[in-house]
């Protein structure tokens, strides 16, 4: 099962680096996460350059793919060339977005009929999409779902190991990470808020 953590330049570090970590506490399922980027290095919106590990046309073939922020997204939505390059199909993906990434998902056309989550920063220009935005951490309706604020990336990355491998996995996964002595209550504000944000898993 692969996962494209799409990650543009100017990216949050906490979007892909979280999601990405946490995701990959499952690789023993068959889970792999891995960093796709448009060019071989990018550079976080605090200076810290990484390599990719993909491409960015990797996420085409990704079985899933969590689409990140930074502060040069609507830079990003205006360049037809990248966009082009994220040929996504939400009947065979599971596709998702962190605050800002809620642009890309707008652009490509899947928040048509759906409202999402984002940042207070990102918001107005998510609505000038035409997107209702939620008061919510995280919100999925079938294969699409969206997430706001950097530290609800848990919720995005619990989500796709849910519909990946499973609620355990995910729970085993989350509570690595959580904080020594606050992993159940992590844990369960964790499944928590993805069943409220996808009324099917309920």
């Amino acid at each position: 099962m692969r996962v494209a953590v799409v990650t543009f330049d100017g990216f949050n570090e906490l979007d892909s680096f979280i999601a990405s970590g946490l995701i990959n506490r499952a690789h023993a399922h068959g889970v792999t996460a891995t960093i796709v980027t448009p060019t071989p290095v990018v550079t976080s919106m605090n200076g810290v350059e990484v390599r990719g590990q993909e491409p960015l046309d990797y996420a085409a073939e990704a079985d899933v793919v969590l689409i990140g922020s930074g502060i040069k997204t609507r830079d990003v939505v205006a360049d037809d060339r990248l966009m082009d390059l994220l040929p996504l199909d939400p009947e065979r993906q599971l596709i998702g977005s962190q605050c800002s990434g809620a642009l890309v998902l707008a652009r490509l056309g899947f928040l048509d009929t759906m409202p999402a989550c984002t940042d207070t920063t990102s918001r107005p220009f998510v609505e000038a999409c035409g997107v209702t935005v939620l008061d919510a951490p995280f919100h999925a309706e079938g294969n699409i779902a969206t997430a706001g604020g950097c530290l609800a990336s848990q919720y995005l990355a619990g989500w796709t190991l849910v519909r990946t491998v499973g609620e355990a996995a995910a729970r085993d996964a989350i509570d690595y990470a959580a904080p020594v002595g606050e992993k159940r209550a992590t844990v369960e504000r964790v499944m928590a808020a993805i069943r409220a944000g996808e009324p099917a898993l309920r």
